[in-house]
């Protein structure tokens, strides 16, 4: 197979040094396709066209000649270029590999290792080598590294958009976009000004506004998939200086891509009136491809109702369909970079659609395209370029101009919205990763001959690489040494506020849960206005001694078939369930599904719940109500996973003990019912916690709360009022014996009661009684008026209203009066929630 109509003329002169050389090489297109140079005929023809070319351009061409595989590709399958492509691709994955496991112990991310790798087995490293470079690294097959680098970009830009966090993007727009602008701004203007000492000192031809274009984009471009991927590995991509960065590195790279526009237009020669033209149709096009997405989504859920997962074939449709797109906008001269973030963002997210696409997406991507495409940016660099004094200040210069426009435009952005300076230092190291749209128009520009400078491309692209080595390891120990700012810190619901956003992480052993889960999510997102980020568990036994931790877009396709063992047919309910949730709150619920052994199994929820920075954990309680309305005990693995649980978390905890809740379908946006939900104060700061999380299901527009607080009979005379605070003391003496905990307590009571009793948003009950008997008989008075209770595990210490209540408990796990309200002799229609706040590791030891 003849090699030269994929030959690049910009390799050739890469390779060869000389711009006459290129046009040389570029004449050789001329050549037959079927040409082999091992056969004598064809040989002989490839040796006469090159005699011509020798006569024209007065070029001697011995080196060439001498070597037929440099004349074109034999037929042997040993230099066929997929398999050179291939071995290049298995080099570049096993080094990186290496690099990782060499890495790992230093806590560094895996973006640093696959450049790493790159940049080693390219013409930086091993491929510098004679002998190396000529087995592995063939010319022809640079067209085939670029079409697979333009098909990783469009997967890439489709899965970030998939798993972008649209809402949270939408919320602070503003915010992302000032960051993104500041910093693109100063490094436009650093680009203005050093352009004409690089177009100089490179001895270029062309366009000097195209070359500052091009240096901008080098400059301003931050590289959004390592952000993605760095964030990720370093487990602070939930936090919100994670998620604003991932933000402005998007919309960064919308400017960029712009840039990019503008520099390809610039070789097509296209006038005003046309690239309007095709710029409505670019338009149009995304706007179909989403909307056909749509319809093909829904379609294909509905067709595969009663499947896990949709077929290979399906899936294959479906990607087809943003491939088309985008290769039809880049054969029309624009990026689809842009055009794939934001088909990826638009897509129908509910159901099983987008579901199996996360999954058979998110694992080829991180294990093998990401890893190739990262390798690629690093393989691409060339420093045997640096090799005077002038290149070498060329690159330096670059990188420090890159450097100092990020942090000063980050910055200063981040003084003006009044981030904190350690926050901020973060985004603008953050902000200075590249290595995606800048290496893209450096290639663009070089194959357009918008810049003649080979020397050009080669100091810049070895920048870009140099630059991204640099602040990698360098942000991966800010966020190791910030770690107390990055890290998990949970802020407990008494002092959060109501309509900050609410993460919360929700644990199922099998379907039955899962409606009433869904629903208390849904509640307790309180206002309309209020985000929410929920997640969804699913804890399945592994009797084995071995141990998986598989998220539901992070598994293999070969673990996902319709028989898996793990799960089984309760993976279809739980997804049923959780589509119709999506599809009537537009609220998306993260799956997560974990297999494990019980003893162990508590590891995986805390683990998972800080890195996720999860408000708190909902816990299935180990019984389940049969037909008959009583409570039957389940494994008793899953109470053990509980109680460890209560122990290790570093958020607060909630078991449920579900009775049905209507289904959970009271919650969702559709019902029009009216659900009654009571909160039992009796004091302490597991009571409190519950006060705070009844404030979210308070302002839900379909719950009816009220909060019923349990005083001693000694506390008769006492009448409530508007101001509590003028019986604050005597109540709560009666009530606890501790001063701090009356004063915690009478706060929590007061302004609760101010801001949400007074108003008639929340109905307020006091209820008196003189021991735990009488307790236990007021609980059953109102056993069948709500449909759920809210009370804390406890930490009252031995409160006179309980007394005598532990007598027949039975699940310590969940207080006294939760265990009453549980207990399967209670007569209780209701739902119960027990709450437990945040115990400290010293007070874990004490319980």
């Amino acid at each position: 197979m003849g090699c030269f109509r994929h030959a690049r003329p910009s390799i050739a002169k890469q390779r060869y040094g000389n711009w006459e050389v290129e046009q040389n090489i570029h004449l050789l297109y001329l050549l037959p396709f079927s040409v082999n140079p091992y056969d004598s005929s064809s040989g002989k023809y490839c040796r006469e066209m090159l005699q011509k070319v020798q006569g024209q351009r007065g070029w001697v061409g011995e080196e060439i000649m001498d070597d037929p595989i440099r004349l074109a590709c034999p037929s042997g399958e040993l230099f066929n270029p997929v398999l050179t492509m291939g071995t290049q691709v298995s080099c570049l994955l096993v080094i990186s590999h290496f690099f990782q496991l060499l890495f790992k112990p230093l806590g560094q991310p895996g973006p640093v290792a696959q450049i790493l790798a790159g940049f080693v087995l390219g013409p930086s490293g091993l491929s510098h080598i004679d002998k190396v470079k000529k087995f592995f690294f063939q010319n022809f097959a640079i067209d085939y590294y670029e079409t697979m680098a333009l098909y990783a970009r469009i997967i890439i830009m489709f899965l970030i958009g998939l798993e972008m966090d649209f809402p949270y993007l939408r919320r602070n727009f503003r915010v992302a976009s000032i960051i993104a602008g500041g910093s693109s701004l100063v490094c436009t203007i650093f680009a203005i000004a050093v352009t004409s000492f690089i177009y100089e000192e490179t001895g270029a031809h062309g366009s000097a506004v195209m070359m500052a274009l091009t240096v901008a984009v080098i400059l301003a471009n931050t590289a959004s998939p390592i952000v993605v991927r760095l964030a990720a590995e370093l487990k602070f991509a939930s936090s919100d200086v994670g998620r604003l960065a991932i933000s402005s590195s998007l919309i960064g790279d919308v400017y960029a891509v712009v840039l990019l526009i503008i520099i390809s237009r610039n070789k097509h020669k296209y006038d005003f009136s046309l690239w309007i033209m095709l710029s409505i149709v670019y338009f149009i096009i995304v706007v179909a491809v989403i909307v056909l997405n749509m319809y093909v989504a829904n379609w294909l859920n509905r067709r595969n109702r009663n499947q896990k997962y949709l077929k290979n074939t399906e899936i294959f449709g479906l990607l087809a369909i943003v491939i088309v797109a985008a290769t039809t906008l880049e054969t029309m001269g624009f990026s689809s970079i842009i055009a794939c973030l934001i088909i990826g963002s638009m897509f129908p997210r509910g159901g099983k659609a987008a579901r199996t696409l996360l999954i058979k997406l998110s694992y080829s991507v991180h294990n093998f395209i990401l890893p190739i495409y990262f390798g690629y940016s690093g393989f691409r660099a060339d420093v045997t370029f640096i090799n005077s004094f002038r290149n070498f200040a060329i690159v330096v210069i670059v990188i420090l101009l890159s450097i100092g426009g990020k942090i000063t435009g980050t910055l200063a952005a981040c003084v003006y919205l009044k981030i904190p300076l350690n926050e901020g230092v973060l985004l603008a190291f953050l902000m200075n990763l590249k290595g995606h749209v800048d290496l893209l128009t450096l290639t663009i520009g070089l194959e357009n001959k918008v810049m003649s400078s080979n020397t050009f491309y080669n100091l810049m692209m070895a920048a870009v690489v140099i630059n991204s080595l640099i602040w990698g390891p360098l942000i991966a120990f800010i966020v190791k040494r910030e770690s107390d700012v990055l890290g998990y810190r949970h802020i407990a619901f008494e002092s959060q506020n109501p309509e900050s956003e609410l993460r919360v992480l929700a644990c199922v052993h099998g379907p039955r849960p899962v409606a009433t889960m869904v629903g208390l999510i849904a509640a307790s997102k309180g206002a309309e206005n209020v985000s929410v980020s929920p997640y969804l568990m699913h804890l399945i036994e592994l009797p084995e001694k071995s141990k998986t931790n598989l998220m539901y877009h992070q598994k293999e396709e070969d673990e996902l078939s319709d028989d898996d063992d793990y799960g089984g047919n309760d993976v279809v309910e739980i997804n049923d369930a959780v589509d119709i949730f999506s599809a009537e709150t537009g609220v998306m619920i993260h799956q997560v599904k974990v297999v494990s052994p019980y003893a162990t199994m508590y590891a995986d929820v805390c683990d998972y719940a800080e890195e996720i920075r999860a408000s708190i954990i909902i816990l299935p309680f180990h019984k389940h109500q049969r037909i008959d309305g009583k409570l039957e005990s389940g494994k008793e693995g899953i109470r053990t996973t509980n109680q460890k649980v209560l122990r290790h978390a570093s958020c607060s905890v909630a078991v449920l003990i579900d009775r049905g809740l209507t289904a959970g379908a009271s919650y969702t946006s559709s019902s029009e019912s009216l659900q009654h939900v009571a909160t039992l104060f009796f004091g302490g700061p597991d009571d409190r916690e519950a006060l705070g999380f009844s404030r979210r299901l308070g302002m839900h527009h379909h719950v009816n709360l009220t909060i019923i607080r349990f005083l001693h009979t000694s506390a008769r005379r006492q009448t409530m009022g508007v101001n509590i605070a003028q019986k604050e003391e005597d109540v709560f003496m009666a009530i606890s014996d501790h001063e701090a905990e009356n004063n915690a307590d009478s706060a929590a009571l007061t302004d609760f009661y101010n801001r949400y009793v007074t108003t008639g948003q929340v109905g307020y009950v006091e209820k008196h009684v003189e021991n735990g008997a009488d307790t236990a008989s007021a609980l059953r008075d109102m056993a069948d008026i709500y449909s759920m209770f809210v009370v804390g595990k406890g930490g009252r210490e031995h409160s006179i209203l309980t007394t005598g209540m532990s007598d027949w408990e039975e699940c310590p796990e969940l207080g006294k009066v939760g265990d009453l309200l549980a207990s399967s002799d209670y007569d209780v229609s209701g739902s119960v929630l027990v709450i437990q706040h945040h115990r400290s590791s010293k007070n874990v030891n004490h319980q």
